[in-house]
């Protein structure tokens, strides 16, 4: 058992954090490193793994390398099997891009703090209702040695169990995952998530889809920081526009997913409408002890730091 989590599993090249349930703290700050939250409010926050963005900012690099190969070699002898390999390199993931640009967005999962419960929807028109305390998550990284010395990869993982106790095998249980590097990073994500639901949404960021103040935009900061003087963030933004494509990120994901989909089912609408707040659901009591105790480890982790 781990001071930070619920509970940990370590082997020769893996790691296993258990952050829920019970869905204490893991004493890490809410980051919504994948752009996950899509819209959130005073009744519910709703949660996308739909991430074109990091498609785009994973597939960049390899393309510019790909350009650089094919102009480098362009008079040589090699240069039709140079542009076979870049085509073939680049060429699938940019098709699996382009059909995901056509697909529709898959609905966003619903957290329902009021309620404390999570809706989950499904592409035919199905959705459960999820108790928020029998919501599972566990944040996995893998470790793997090669020539080039050790990398590490790892997701988050949150799982939801059928309400129905008669569902089929094959559908008792519904899971979801984001490709966030694992560790504190998963912690973080995981964060957003529990936060809302135990603290309220001023305790998580703001949904970063959408128009965006100029300042706030990829290109914007790099004006407004070489104004200000602040040549380190020029370069550092730079950095991100020129080498990983956050410009073209930001633009593709703002044409997906502005303005987000939305449960349109009237009976989620109805569920999701506020409650007065005599009628919000309550803490069980084992999640209760189970925060209390666990805010008491962090204050006094903060002061022997």
């Amino acid at each position: 058992m781990t001071s930070a989590t619920s509970g940990s599993r370590r082997g020769p090249l893996s790691r296993e954090d258990y952050l829920a349930p019970l869905a204490v703290s893991t004493g890490q700050t809410p980051k919504d490193v994948l752009n996950t939250i899509w819209r959130k409010n005073d009744v519910c926050l709703d949660i996308g793994s739909y991430s074109i963005g990091s498609a785009v900012m994973v597939i960049w690099p390899v393309l510019l390398f790909c350009i650089w190969l094919i102009h480098h070699e362009r008079n040589s002898v090699i240069f039709w099997e140079a542009l076979a390999l870049s085509l073939f390199i680049v060429g699938i993931p940019i098709l699996l891009v382009l059909k995901g640009l056509m697909s529709p967005v898959p609905p966003p999962i619903r957290f329902n703090r009021q309620r404390r419960e999570v809706c989950v929807p499904f592409k035919d028109g199905r959705y459960w209702i999820v108790p928020w305390e029998q919501v599972t998550a566990q944040a996995v990284a893998m470790d793997s040695v090669g020539q080039h010395g050790k990398t590490t990869q790892g997701l988050l993982v949150v799982g939801f169990r059928n309400p129905d106790p008669d569902a089929p095998e094959k559908e008792r249980d519904f899971s979801l995952g984001f490709n966030c590097g694992g560790g504190e990073t998963a912690m973080s994500l995981w964060e957003c998530m529990r936060s809302y639901m135990e603290k309220g949404p001023h305790a998580i960021p703001d949904s970063r889809l959408g128009r965006k103040p100029y300042a706030e935009t990829q290109i914007g900061s790099i004006v407004t920081s070489f104004f200000k003087g602040d040549f380190l963030d020029v370069l550092h933004g730079l950095f991100f526009v020129i080498f990983l494509g956050t410009y073209w990120a930001e633009k593709l994901q703002n044409w997906k997913l502005a303005p987000p989909p939305e449960l349109t089912d009237p009976a989620i609408v109805e569920w999701s409408q506020p409650l007065p707040p005599d009628q919000w659901a309550k803490r069980s009591p084992e999640l209760e002890s189970a925060i209390a105790q666990r805010e008491t480890e962090l204050e006094i982790e903060a002061q022997v730091a």
